[in-house]
């Protein structure tokens, strides 16, 4: 029973997904899904690329958040359009909510929009929003076994970012086994390995993200 209620659960997202991405695909707006673990720089991550991109592309923010606007006043003073979602307890976004906030953003002068989702790398990988992709943001001090232990989000993202590399000596992190790692999850993916705070390899992601935004 309870297999039964989640596949329906998941059917019923994605055929919002679906009506979400068409409409997307309407607007030439490009949605990008970010997924983490608390903690692991996505808000920074953020603030750094609106503070890079802001006057090259129109740029939108949704903020999905368990409560509080704590992360989106950090991105306040950039300027963008921002809309922040409260899960009040829930894991993670899904397709319906997106597609209820989405009005708020004036889609026709829209380039991008970024979705911080809720931190936690299972059930937000499960839930598709209609998002032109996924991003997946794992840092340094959470160890270097999340790609065989979280395979799906791996295995769908489109890019992968490994923040805080400029701590590596402070950790046992083992470098080459998580390339191993992810290389039997997927191969293919490009991996940029950053530090947000300390800009390192971060004209890398900036240079990729423009190129996806600009060919869209």
């Amino acid at each position: 029973m309870e297999i039964k209620i989640m596949k329906n659960v998941l059917d019923r997202n994605k055929n919002k997904a679906n009506e979400v991405r068409s409409l997307l695909q309407e607007k030439n707006v490009l949605m990008v899904n970010m997924i983490s673990s608390p903690g692991a720089g996505k808000t920074t991550l953020l603030e750094k690329t609106l503070e890079n991109l802001k006057n090259k592309f129109r740029i939108g923010v949704i903020e999905g958040d368990i409560a509080t606007d704590r992360d989106a006043q950090r991105l306040k003073e950039h300027g963008v359009p921002i809309v922040v979602i409260n899960t009040e307890g829930g894991c993670h976004l899904d397709s319906h909510s997106i597609s209820k906030v989405l009005p708020e953003f004036n889609l026709d002068n829209i380039d991008v929009i970024f979705v911080e989702n809720v931190g936690n790398l299972v059930c937000p990988s499960h839930f598709d929003l209609g998002e032109t992709f996924k991003l997946a943001l794992v840092s340094i001090t959470e160890g270097d076994d999340k790609p065989i232990k979280y395979p799906m989000l791996f295995r769908e993202a489109k890019v992968i970012l490994l923040n805080k590399i400029d701590l590596i000596e402070y950790t046992n992190f083992n470098k080459a086994g998580f390339r191993v790692d992810l290389n039997n999850v997927n191969g293919k993916v490009p991996l940029f390995e950053i530090s947000c705070t300390k800009n390192i390899g971060m004209d890398q992601w900036y240079n990729w993200i423009s190129n996806e935004i600009s060919s869209k």
